[in-house]
């Protein structure tokens, strides 16, 4: 299940994860943030070492700004608090779980 993250839950959803996350920043607008949505909800119903969220840049903007993001879709990898990668543009399962494996050892 995608965890829908706003700047009210993101501490407790993100930062206090005892999993690594995947944060999918994205609009409704966006082209290729509606190609990459079935992707990350797949992701999101078959993950089981790692969470997976999204935040709509359009509703978050405070987040948006304090993680830089210029271009979407931004997929942000947190792991113990701190984000540790970041994949800007459309990203298929397979890459996207290659990047997330050395973050779930």
């Amino acid at each position: 299940m995608e965890l829908e993250i706003k700047t009210d839950n993101f501490e407790e959803r993100v930062i206090k994860s005892d999993k690594p996350i995947l944060v999918d920043f994205w609009a409704v607008w966006c082209g290729p943030c509606q190609m990459q949505g079935p992707v990350i909800a797949q992701l999101a119903d078959e993950a089981k070492d790692f969470y997976v969220g999204k935040v709509n840049v359009d509703e978050e903007t405070e987040l948006q700004m304090k993680y830089g993001i210029s271009s979407i879709p931004s997929l942000l990898i947190f792991k113990n608090g701190e984000c540790v990668k970041t994949l800007v543009g459309f990203h298929t399962k397979e890459q996207i779980l290659q990047e997330m494996a050395e973050f779930i050892k």
